[in-house]
């Protein structure tokens, strides 16, 4: 790779990376918003209802820094990767415009209802609007992942041009949508919305209860959300194993680097190890023969290795995508234990006495944030030296004019900016914690009132 390509794809991963905190925080916030709102319809309870505008608050914070930071990601394709957007922009327009109408309008419109909207609107229709809102960053969610299987395994297209004049042209535009991976990849990265959402309530509503502050309303909080969480936990275990089979079929060399396989014999699955890719060896404690049983429900039966592709047709940073696998799936399995073991608890009522618990699910709302994040490296990487799988290579994809020395400039001038942000955001999310939820002069609690453990 020459510096250019460095530095480029350096650049996008660092922008889409911190783009990528906020869009699952909203979508599994919006769908704790959701029960919240529907519990206070249903029970007339008032703390439900200050649960939802308190919550509504820190949802608007998170969605407003989230549009902010997604915008740069549109001029780098122009910038960066002008072959690229030439090569895509068909399909990618397509995807984009449905997100836009579809989507983010739905989203945006009722957006002022649900901050804005409280005793101006009905409560029926302040809950449609945050339905409909909470459908919305599901439906954008959608579009983006479309867009992104689309590189992952193309399909309902076909090529016009050649060489740098070359683009992809929709011909079939269901196809295009409902490519081979699009439904498996948008589950997995829906529910990793939602652990994320879930875990952002979890953790702050754990906060208020060591504090012993607003303790009515963050049990209330904290058991919404770790039901949402705890089925949440497994369908991600689900919907990840779906989508391992989506790679074992169109994407096999990918397969082979996640878990370190270099020649075409029966596959382990390690639980954790080293990588080394000179050597072709990997150290670790693993299940012979496990990756198999899993791809083919047979310990036996072969699995293609690198060593079957060419040399430029692998992924290069095979110990990365490794690592990134595995920590994902380890964070995967801790959240499933994580949650059911609270859920147990609950069930005995003896959860919200067990502080050391709590402090856990404090510190824990990073957890599903780090999995989402590396979730999408072992993805992308693993898809590597191909950046529209077998049809465009990342090092034909960049603009021919930019030079290295530019794309620097702005990757510095980028992370300044971004830290300002996520500053700026954190100190906002702080501030409106620390004030936490109005409650109404009728309301028996108060924000240091006792626990309750039933």
């Amino acid at each position: 790779m020459d510096h250019v390509e460095i530095l480029s794809r350096i650049q996008f991963a660092f922008t889409i990376a911190f783009h990528y905190i906020y869009p699952p925080l909203s979508i599994g916030l919006g769908v704790c918003l959701v029960f919240m709102e529907g519990l206070y319809l249903k029970t007339k309870d008032k703390v439900y209802e200050e649960l939802t505008r308190f919550w509504v608050r820190i949802f608007a914070l998170i969605f407003g820094i989230g549009v902010a930071t997604g915008i740069v990601m549109e001029f780098e394709f122009g910038t960066n990767w002008a072959v690229y957007s030439r090569y895509v922009g068909d399909i990618f327009g397509s995807a984009l415009a449905a997100e836009g109408i579809f989507a983010f309008a739905l989203e945006s419109a009722f957006l002022g209802i649900l901050i804005f909207g409280w005793n101006r609107v009905s409560p029926r229709v302040h809950f449609l609007s945050t339905v409909l809102v909470a459908l919305g960053s599901m439906f954008s969610a959608l579009w983006i992942v479309v867009a992104n299987s689309w590189q992952q395994t193309p399909t309902g297209y076909r090529i016009e041009g050649e060489g740098l004049k070359a683009r992809a042209v929709v011909t079939d535009f269901w196809e295009m949508v409902f490519n081979p991976s699009s439904i498996e990849r948008y589950s997995h990265v829906l529910i990793g919305a939602f652990l994320a959402g879930s875990f952002l309530v979890l953790s702050v509503s754990a906060w208020y209860i060591l504090k012993r502050k607003y303790v009515v309303h963050s049990q209330k909080a904290f058991t919404i959300a770790l039901w949402v969480a705890a089925v949440s936990s497994l369908g991600q275990l689900f919907t990840g194993h779906k989508s391992a089979e989506v790679i074992t079929k169109y994407q096999p060399a990918k397969l082979a680097a996640v878990e370190g396989h270099f020649e075409t014999a029966p596959a382990d699955m390690y639980l954790l190890g080293w990588v080394d890719a000179k050597k072709q060896t990997v150290t670790g404690l693993k299940i012979p023969g496990g990756l198999s049983f899993l791809v083919h429900q047979d310990f036996k039966k072969p699995i293609s290795g690198l060593n079957s592709f060419k040399p430029e047709n692998r992924p290069g940073a095979i110990n990365f995508v490794f690592q990134t696998y595995h920590l994902m799936v380890a964070i995967g399995m801790m959240l499933i234990g994580l949650c059911w073991l609270a859920i147990f608890l609950l069930y005995r009522k003896k959860l919200f006495q067990n502080r050391w618990l709590m402090g856990v699910f404090v510190g824990s709302v990073l957890l599903p944030q780090i999995a989402n994040q590396v979730g999408w490296y072992t993805a992308e990487v693993g898809r590597q030296p191909w950046v529209v799988y077998g049809l465009l290579r990342t090092s034909d994809a960049l603009s021919q004019a930019v030079k290295a020395e530019h794309v620097l400039i702005s990757l510095i001038l980028f992370t300044l900016v971004y830290v300002i942000l996520f500053v700026l955001f954190i100190y906002l999310l702080n501030k409106k914690i620390q004030h936490g939820p109005d409650i109404s002069p009728e309301d028996p609690e108060t924000p240091t009132s006792k626990l309750n453990y039933e």
